[in-house]
């Protein structure tokens, strides 16, 4: 009886044994959370989002640079606009240059009724924040004064008004 309760002891440690060795390479839940939390946490301590600040221009107009498609242009930012909105002329150094038979869809502006051509961009830029596939309308000069950067582009990011700037953050 008694080599059977060594050999019954003897199991014991050695599943003991097993099982503490064997948790070493296996995390337990809760430090698979830990562990899962990790990323996350150093990933925000290092904030993946992208920010641009604005200030108002005398006329009280926000107005950014932006990069759209790679070229260099100043968009005044319009809340009231549904889409990025380009004069003709600026639409085309952007490669972009809409037939007579594209000038198809009716918006109202601020000077009335006119037609402008819809058209697609690649990408816009302004600072660091990104926005890629944004839809546009192109105005003829004479309908449009200056372009916009409308909802088309402010809708898929996050802005706010903070003592007197603009804030746009991606």
């Amino acid at each position: 009886m008694g080599r059977l309760v060594t050999f019954a002891v003897a199991v014991l440690a050695a599943g003991a044994l097993i099982a503490r060795w064997a948790d070493r390479g296996v995390p337990t839940p809760s430090s698979r959370s830990a562990m899962a939390a990790a990323p996350a946490d150093s990933a925000a301590g290092a904030s993946n989002s992208r920010t641009v600040s604005l200030s108002s221009g005398n006329d009280g107009h926000f107005r950014a640079q932006a990069r759209v498609d790679g070229r260099v242009l100043e968009l005044v930012v319009d809340t009231g606009a549904s889409t990025v909105a380009l004069r003709a002329t600026d639409a085309a150094r952007l490669g972009i240059h809409p037939t007579p038979h594209d000038y198809n869809v009716k918006v109202a502006t601020a000077n009335g009724m006119t037609r402008a051509a819809l058209v697609q961009l690649g990408m816009v830029e302004i600072g660091n924040i990104v926005v890629r596939d944004v839809p546009a309308l192109v105005h003829s000069d004479e309908a449009l004064g200056v372009n916009l950067l409308g909802m088309s582009f402010l809708s898929r990011v996050r802005w706010t008004h903070e003592r007197g700037k603009l804030i746009i953050e991606q």
